[in-house]
């Protein structure tokens, strides 16, 4: 099996990461008489549709069967309260600079106390889709929220006979113990008034503490089990992948990496009008071996935002689960969601892995392309980075604004230009890990680098279908890269209305201005969180010729 369930009695004890005082802590939690096991998901969508506050309306889930579902399954609403998005100031990461572990356990130890009052339900689930990197985790939550323990079965892998043997013929991680993850969303604490999401990801658990939001909980699980891919020979992915293949049979697989709201789940299900047979991986968790390049999905289905689905769209078919919307009564009397945020930002859904008509969860093609999608005013279109280090610190330093997906605080500039390396919010390990596998994936495999902005060049915004138009150019091989001004290893393609003009001296020091955040970005992570982050002195020298060559 991938990871270590349980122990010999002579293997318990200090010298086994299994019992570090953060997991020891969290995972006691998981046997005591109050707790009651929730393993069939039949059973936990009944709990889900008669607790308290859940709408279910009158909408059938499309082919229930399909995916573990109780025939005439309807799709359930639940919504959350003023919090709708995940909240990084939440996230303490042992490990970092000034997180001291006994002061954090005191924390714990009162918590799981606690829970005592409570009855709390306890699920099991896989992560990760096939042999090659199967993960088992548990989720711990208190009743009232069979929503969450709901969601959390139908996002990730619910057990069933099929995915058990899977597992059990999967291949042993070295010696990774199982995922615990304790939540109490009621917790309330004034030195966390905002709540808590710690994690100890060298241990594998975690304790979601007064945190509401279902993508607290998606996240949280994924963050652990990209920690678990990256010590085991991974590059661990928040994007999208696909394959595409052509009419001569010539395939591309392509990489997109952005947060929430960049266009990547857009881009990843982009059907491109019959002109390729498009194999969706996933579009927001996968890894990537650094043995062989294949890619393994995580997740069967797809939590996506519902900003971009009116009711009648037809995509909503194919929904399980509805976060955060309205609710009303149509003409012909049913209970209906109101989606397109109007009651909030940041509505969300479950959908089904049937979403995707070809899905598939592993792809043993090597990937062909990795694109960084930023917003970057400076940026035209598309760019191509034509050397390794390059390519890799642009993705270390991918810039992006804050989305409705996050919880901002009063005070903070939502538009604020932000840089998120390599699109993943989630990274509990250095920095630097992060950097040397993806730059290997450009120098020693080939792999091609794009920049797409998705968001505006200069004052104008970049339509997602130039931007769907572009991928298809570079997957055609009709893509005409031409010198982006003085830059000997950067390339771009020329889009009508969206040429950048090196003569205006105010684009240059746009430019300018954005490669110097970059320098400044680098230089700042040599102080923050210890320097644990900060990036070999290639990667802030390449950025500093690049603005040799803008001066």
């Amino acid at each position: 099996m991938a990871t270590n369930s349980g122990y010999q009695r002579k293997e318990i004890g200090p010298g086994n990461k299994a019992f570090s005082q953060s997991r020891t802590t969290i995972e006691t939690a998981f046997y005591g008489n109050n707790v009651k096991k929730i393993i069939d998901l039949k059973e936990a969508y009944e709990m889900a549709k008669s607790t308290t506050g859940t709408i279910a309306l009158d909408i059938p889930v499309y082919q229930p069967e399909k995916i573990g579902l109780p025939k005439g399954a309807q799709i359930l609403l639940f919504n959350d309260g003023e919090t709708v998005g995940r909240f990084a100031g939440a996230r303490v990461i042992l490990g970092e600079k000034g997180i001291v572990e006994s002061d954090i356990a005191a924390v714990l130890r009162e918590a799981v106390y606690k829970t005592r009052y409570k009855t709390m339900l306890h699920t099991e689930a896989y992560i990760g889709l096939d042999e090659d990197f199967m993960v088992k985790a548990n989720l711990l939550v208190p009743e009232t929220y069979e929503h969450t323990l709901y969601n959390w079965l139908l996002n990730f892998q619910y057990r069933n006979d099929f995915y058990d043997q899977m597992y059990a013929n999967s291949v042993k991680l070295g010696d990774e113990p199982d995922i615990y993850i304790l939540s109490d969303p009621d917790w309330k604490d004034s030195r966390y008034p905002n709540g808590l999401a710690y994690f100890d990801s060298e241990h594998n658990c975690a304790a979601l503490l007064g945190l509401r939001y279902f993508g607290e909980h998606k996240k949280g699980t994924l963050t652990i089990a990209w920690g678990v891919a990256n010590r085991n020979g991974y590059v661990s992915c928040h994007g999208g992948m696909k394959r595409m293949v052509k009419k001569d049979g010539n395939k591309h697989v392509m990489g997109v990496f952005g947060l929430s709201g960049s266009g990547k789940s857009t881009l990843t299900h982009a059907k491109h009008e019959g002109k390729y047979d498009v194999t969706v991986l996933h579009d927001d968790a996968y890894i990537i071996s650094t043995e062989n390049g294949s890619a393994v999905a995580l997740e069967p289905s797809y939590f996506d935002k519902t900003q971009d689905y009116p009711l009648v769209s037809k995509d909503n078919k194919y929904l399980i689960t509805i976060q955060n919307c309205g609710a009303t009564i149509d003409n012909e009397g049913k209970l209906v969601p109101v989606t397109e945020d109007i009651r909030n930002g940041n509505g969300r859904a479950i959908k089904s892995k049937l979403w995707a008509e070809n899905r598939v969860d592993k792809l043993e093609e090597p990937v062909n392309s990795i694109v960084w999608l930023m917003k970057d005013h400076s940026l035209p279109p598309v760019v191509k980075l034509e050397e390794s280090v390059l390519a890799s610190v642009m993705g270390a330093c991918l810039a992006t604004k804050r989305t409705s997906a996050e919880k901002i605080l009063k005070g903070t500039d939502k538009d604020a230009l932000v840089f998120e390396p390599y699109a993943n919010p989630f990274r509990t390990y250095a920095l630097e890990q992060d950097y040397n596998k993806f730059k290997a994936l450009f120098a020693e495999r080939n792999v091609s680098c794009y920049i797409i902005n998705t968001g505006h060049f200069l004052n104008r915004k970049i339509p997602k279908e130039v931007t769907i138009h572009i991928i298809e150019q570079i997957v055609d091989g009709t893509a005409d890269f031409k010198s982006f001004g003085p830059f000997l290893k950067i390339k771009t393609m020329e889009v009508e209305g969206f040429i950048p003009d090196f003569k205006d001296k105010d684009y240059v020091e746009l430019l300018a201005n954005s490669i110097e955040n970059r320098i400044n970005y680098l230089l700042s992570l040599k102080e923050f969180k210890g320097g644990r982050d900060q990036l070999p002195d290639e990667a802030l020298t390449t950025l500093q010729t690049l603005l040799k060559y803008v001066n």
